[in-house]
């Protein structure tokens, strides 16, 4: 297997949690990008509930119980997320307000309309930008939000190797017109979009990665499928060192209408 021309869906969901699991953020992000998408969501307060779909261990959700009032629940598929979620809402003493629960973003456990926010960093593509919008707008009540970070080129025209590395691994990526054009055409009223800066990727993201995956390796040695997750991760930041330029996370808001 070459890392060059894999995609992530290759690899064994569990390996992928573990080596996740080692990390505040699961994606790119920061708290200063989670905190500017929410400067432009009206009229949160105790009764409100957020919803962070594909939560991870819960960065972002932190930061939303932290500068808001709201019950927020995070929902993600690993179990290992969800435990570490609960612990550090927990640790923060949020836990009245900050829960995680393990689900699926395709078959969401809330009754219809009634979510004021649903959140998600970095998540959407799992099921796709457009599945996304439609199917999670039912949740929301009227005039609910919706904040999502989902991977955008940032030209029409790019160097062929770098489609290459996105276009198996994420077919629906696009610029941030047609993005814009999607939320419309979904029944938002988009009310933001804006670029997570270049440190989102290289601070929060990748910085920690060469720790994290010497003693990943070392825990799997001899692990074929490990190795190559570990070049897989490699070649990842090597491709945004070379291109960022031409692409990165976007985060959009928008109001169901």
């Amino acid at each position: 297997m070459s890392n060059e021309n894999t995609s992530i869906h290759e690899f064994d969901l569990s390996l992928i949690c573990e080596y996740y699991t080692a990390f505040h953020r699961q994606g790119p992000g920061s708290t200063e990008s989670t905190l500017k998408a929410l400067s432009f969501i009206d009229g949160l307060n105790e009764h409100s509930r957020i919803v962070d779909l594909g939560c991870g261990t819960g960065a972002p959700s932190l930061d939303l119980a932290k500068h808001t009032k709201a019950h927020i629940t995070g929902l993600d598929m690993f179990q290992d997320f969800i435990d570490i979620f609960n612990a550090n809402a927990e640790k923060a003493g949020l836990q009245n307000r900050l829960k995680g629960v393990t689900g699926s973003m395709d078959n969401l456990p809330f009754q219809k309309q009634s979510l004021d926010v649903i959140w998600s960093e970095g998540a959407i593509y799992n099921i796709g930008f457009k599945r996304g919008l439609k199917d999670w707008k039912p949740y929301l009540k009227p005039g609910g939000y919706l904040a999502v970070s989902e991977a955008c080129w940032f030209t029409n025209e790019r160097p062929q190797e770098i489609e290459d590395f996105w276009i198996p691994e994420y077919p629906e990526i696009d610029t941030i017109p047609v993005k814009i054009a999607q939320m419309q055409d979904a029944g938002y009223l988009p009310l933001a979009a804006f670029v997570l800066p270049e440190t989102c990727w290289t601070d929060n993201f990748y910085s920690d990665q060469a720790a994290v995956q010497a003693d990943f390796l070392k825990k799997h040695k001899g692990n074929s499928q490990a190795e190559e997750f570990a070049a897989y991760e490699r070649h990842g930041a090597a491709m945004y060192d070379t291109y960022k330029d031409y692409y990165g996370y976007v985060f959009f808001v928008g109001q169901k209408l």
